[in-house]
């Protein structure tokens, strides 16, 4: 972590300055813990209410998690039109809110409402971390493994689903891995060495892997083939359901990207799309990762090695990503 004299505030262990998922904080006179501070809102994916609040709900306490923390207490955010939605709709999304809260033990402790012209929701948390166990985009280290604990796609999936294109197998899959919390993951993860963490979600997987390789002034390689989507996700980006934030994302990214071999454009899409509750990005030892990777699956959960962190050069400077496709077959 930054030294205080960086940070401006000798209190502020994690603020700002690598984009990390949220700021750590010290409060007390006890040196060895830590208060972690996030809020995030989100605009519906789905058409069901209660499940658009549980979504929204892991979405928020995910940041707790990415940060090695845990989380305590939870105020509902919220933008309502209520002169276009029945206050029956809030009431579900802030029941679907609290049946994730109760799955990750957090308390609900008040909350507050806007109107708002669109309908969104969200939650500001607080957690607690133990200062050595501290995650960040600061902590990753040459040779490490990268790995990812759910399937990318959710982006294209909720292009799909605004316009009706979407099966319901699709949906289910889609929906069941954004209610899925990120802490059993984090859990499993710190019997593996892991040292730097982010969530996969509005910046894409390359974006966020951008945020800890220029914290951690390393570069990366990603196996584009190892890159798992959720059912139906290439098949929706390949008939153009992509989000405009997905394309921002692929765009700012793109300089700092190298293709090796013959690039398939949506797998590259794919690794940019903006997720919703996605999963963990982990950072672990090279000969931990399938351990981690076995443990994870075993518990009932996912996940894939899908690159690794390697040392800045000439050719492959800091926050620079190396795509590796197959070598295109001669004819």
């Amino acid at each position: 972590m930054p030294p205080p004299e960086e940070r401006g505030d000798e209190r502020v262990l994690v603020g700002t300055e690598f984009a990390d998922d949220a700021a750590v904080v010290r409060i007390g006179d006890d040196p060895t813990r830590a208060t972690v501070l996030t809020v995030d809102i989100i605009a519906p994916l789905v058409d069901d209410p209660e499940t658009f609040g549980e979504i929204a709900a892991c979405n928020a306490l995910s940041d707790v998690y990415a940060m090695g923390g845990r989380p305590l207490f939870a105020l509902n955010v919220v933008g309502f039109p209520d002169d276009k939605l029945p206050l029956s709709v809030l009431q579900a999304i802030l029941r679907g809110a609290a049946r994730a809260c109760a799955r990750a033990g957090v308390a609900v402790v008040g909350g507050h409402t806007v109107r708002d012209g669109e309908l969104k929701f969200g939650l500001s948390v607080t957690g607690e971390v133990a200062v050595p166990e501290i995650l960040s985009n600061r902590t990753g280290r040459e040779g490490q493994a990268l790995v990812l604990t759910k399937a990318l796609g959710t982006g294209f999936i909720a292009q799909a689903i605004k316009h009706g294109h979407a099966e319901p197998a699709e949906v289910a899959a889609a929906v069941g891995s954004m209610t899925t919390l990120n802490g059993p993951a984090l859990t499993i993860a710190r019997g593996f060495g892991v040292t730097a963490c982010t969530d996969v979600t509005g910046f894409g997987l390359l974006g966020h892997l951008r945020n800890i390789l220029r914290g951690s002034q390393l570069a990366a390689r990603l196996d584009m083939a190892a890159l798992p989507a959720l059912p139906g996700a290439l098949a929706h980006a390949a008939a153009g359901r992509v989000p405009g934030g997905s394309k921002a994302n692929l765009a700012f990214v793109r300089p700092n990207l190298i293709v090796e071999g013959s690039e398939e454009p949506l797998r590259t899409l794919l690794a940019a799309d903006a997720q919703t509750s996605g999963g963990l990005l982990l950072t672990v030892p090279e000969e931990q990762a399938a351990g981690l990777v076995a443990a994870l699956r075993e518990s009932g959960g996912q996940g894939w090695a899908i690159g690794r962190l390697t040392a800045p050069s000439a050719t492959t400077p800091v926050g620079t990503t190396v795509l590796e496709f197959a070598a295109e077959r001669e004819a």
